[in-house]
């Protein structure tokens, strides 16, 4: 197989839109074990790949690289919800959400950014699915107040005042820190 650039990866990356030209250039890049997630993004945008493509890439990067692994599943994430919401509601945005709160259950951020994908109108994804998975994110993520303010806020939608009400008062209970994962500064 041939070496290629890092420049060369890139231009494959991000224009080509031949899938096999693309498949070599990303085995060449896994053959020079490049782990730069910024490179691996430009693949994911590509808009010639298909769904199902982009989950070839994203599984397989992830697993040669578990170190980057949740920046590839939250970013595949963000891809699924921009481009294929309409498609596939929200299903594999809410797949890889959950993927890279496996990878860091501590981290707020794939539980919050899932409810960004509700749409009320059409109750996609699931209410009843964001909430179970905002939950089991309230019992890992260390500072659990923007966790439990978006509980309230989804119990709300549901129709359920009594479970909002709850969830709003344990948010006021909580105390307020980073939501990053990382412990709040002393």
């Amino acid at each position: 197989m041939a070496v290629l650039s890092r420049e060369e990866l890139r231009q494959r990356f991000s224009s080509s839109k031949s899938f096999n030209d693309i498949f070599d250039a990303f085995e060449a890049a896994l053959q020079q074990r490049i782990d730069d997630i910024e490179l691996y993004r430009l693949l994911f945008w590509n808009n010639a790949l298909t769904a199902d493509e982009i989950t070839l890439f994203g599984e397989k990067l992830a697993k040669e690289f578990p170190h980057i692994a949740y920046d590839v599943y939250m970013w595949m994430a963000n891809v699924f919800e921009a481009l294929y919401a309409s498609s596939d509601n929200f299903e594999h945005s809410l797949q890889y959400y959950q993927k890279a709160a496996q990878v860091n259950p501590v981290v707020p951020d794939p539980y919050l950014d899932a409810c960004d994908c509700y749409e009320p109108d059409l109750n996609i994804p699931p209410l009843a699915t964001l909430i179970d998975f905002v939950k089991s994110g309230a019992e890992r993520v260390p500072n659990k107040k923007s966790l439990l303010q978006r509980l309230s806020y989804l119990y709300r939608l549901q129709g359920d005042d009594d479970l909002a009400e709850y969830y709003r008062l344990k948010a006021n209970e909580a105390p307020t820190g980073s939501t990053t994962g990382e412990p709040p500064a002393v």
